[in-house]
Formats: structure tokens, sequence, C-alpha cells
């Protein structure tokens, strides 16, 4: 077969994995927005955004306690991962010996490759016992699962974050360090400056990790529908919701109401993707 008969066939058949790939995208896209925008536009967004209850039997359904759910459960979860992954992804660029990086490396690979429920598995049965015997009932909370999805997200944040620090030319460490200055005063005034976008890039797809968890967040937060007092309080997200009534809910406004929470899902992951996708390339926002 000639070398560039060949070349076209491979060409191709990339060209048709790309193309599935976007019928796909396009196949999600269209099934919930054909099924969610008929419900939005018989309630009302500003309704169903910012409607205080969940009541899919009286066809009552405002999702604004589990926005108000997903939203403290990300931010609580970043302010977890976030410093611990980029001290880490600085450890392992920056100060780490070889033999210490080259066993550190495989046991973050293994952390991102866990499945989900095994993580909420553990969070049932370690954490939500100690958060209720040290801190008080129920156990199942905002606090457990922020945790864990702090530990789900920190092999994205410490992978990028390396990535982007490596990413780094060595002349400006060079440079740093012919004006004088220590390796940690290149590291902090020169290195993490340069590697920011990168890291902000691994902060916005660690949060994109967090919104979008399923399973784990249902086996810990407690899965009520309303608004917490406190971290110790239960909570229930979009994600969680979708996924513990779509069983029961097989047709009619409720299924509606679940296609057009997808919705709402689709469209704050859409922008994190862009977010990430412009800071990786060192745009502005």
């Amino acid at each position: 077969m000639p070398r560039s008969y060949r070349e076209w066939v491979i060409e191709r058949l990339l060209i048709a994995a790309a193309m599935v790939s976007v019928v796909i995208i396009a196949f999600i896209i269209i099934t919930i927005f054909r099924t969610g925008l008929p419900l939005i536009a018989e309630v009302g967004l500003f309704d169903f955004l910012f409607g205080m209850h969940w009541r899919p039997g009286h066809e009552i359904f405002g999702i604004f306690p589990m926005m108000i759910g997903t939203l403290l459960v990300t931010l609580l979860s970043m302010l977890i991962s976030v410093p611990l992954g980029v001290l880490a992804a600085m450890f392992l660029a920056e100060v780490a010996p070889d033999v210490i990086r080259n066993i550190l490396r495989p046991v973050i690979e293994l952390l991102a490759g866990i499945p989900s429920v095994v993580y909420g598995f553990v969070g049932v049965i370690v954490l939500v016992p100690f958060i209720r015997t040290y801190f008080g009932p129920p156990g199942f909370s905002l606090l457990a699962g922020s945790i864990v999805l702090a530990i789900m997200a920190l092999p994205i944040i410490i992978t990028i974050s390396e990535d982007a620090i490596h990413a780094v030319p060595k002349s400006y460490k060079e440079a740093s360090f012919a004006l004088g200055a220590t390796h940690w005063q290149t590291i902090k005034n020169v290195i993490l400056p340069a590697a920011r976008s990168g890291i902000l890039a691994g902060v916005v797809l660690g949060s994109g990790r967090a919104i979008g968890e399923t399973m784990a967040a249902i086996m810990v937060l407690g899965n009520i529908p309303a608004i917490p007092d406190s971290v110790l309080d239960p909570i229930r997200t979009l994600t969680a919701n979708v996924a513990l009534e779509m069983g029961y809910a097989p047709h009619g406004p409720h299924r509606q109401a679940l296609f057009a929470t997808g919705i709402v899902l689709f469209v704050a992951i859409s922008i994190l993707v862009v977010i990430s996708n412009r800071l990786r390339r060192g745009q502005q926002l």
C-alpha cells in the first residue's frame, strides 16, 4: 500500500473519530434541551432558578437550594484542595528528589483512577461517623462532602499545576538565580507568577469535577434540598437531585424538570471549560 494512501486513510479515520465525538455531544445537547426547555418556559426561568421549594408531587420545581448547595460544596472543596494541590505540585516540580517524585506521581495517578463510589464508600464508613462523633449529628453534611470532593479534585489540580510549572522556561529560573535569589524566592516570585494561568486552569477543571460529581455526593451529603445553616447541615446538589429522582420520574413535568436541571449543569460546566481553555492559553477572561 503506498505511503500517501495510508496517510489518506489514517487522516480520514481520525476525522471520522472526531466527527463521532461531535455527533454524540450534539445528541446530548439536543436531548436535554428539547426535554428541559418546555418546563423552563412553563414555570419561568426566574421561578425555576430561584424557587425555594422542590416538590415534584405538587409540580413545584425550584432548584435554588440545590444551586446553593452545589456552589457551597464546590467552594469549600476548592478551599481545601487548591492550597494542598498547588503546594504538592510545587514540591513535585521543584523540590522532591527523583526517588520521591517517582513514587508520588503513580500514587496521584492512582487517585485519579479510583471510582467515585469508592471515595463515597470510604466517606460513609470513616468520615461521616467521625464528623457525627466529634462535631455532632447527622454526619452526612456539607463538610463531609467538601472533604471527599476535595480529595477527588486533588489529582487534577496537582497534575495540571505541575505541568504548568514545568512549562516555565528554564531561563527564568536561571536569571533569578543569577540575580542572587534563593530557590524559594525564585519559586515565589518567578515560577508561580509565570505558571499562574496554567494553575488557574487546573483549579477551574477541579471545580468542574466537584460540580459534576454524583455518586460520592449522594453517599455523604445527606440529600436534603434545603439551604444549610452551617457546614454540618445536609444538602443536596444538582447532580445528586437528577440521579436520585430520575428513576421514578419516567415522564411528565417531573422528568422535564430533571432535564432542565441538566441544562443548568451543562451551561455551568461549559462556562468552566471555556474559562479553563482561555487560562491555559494565557488569554485574558
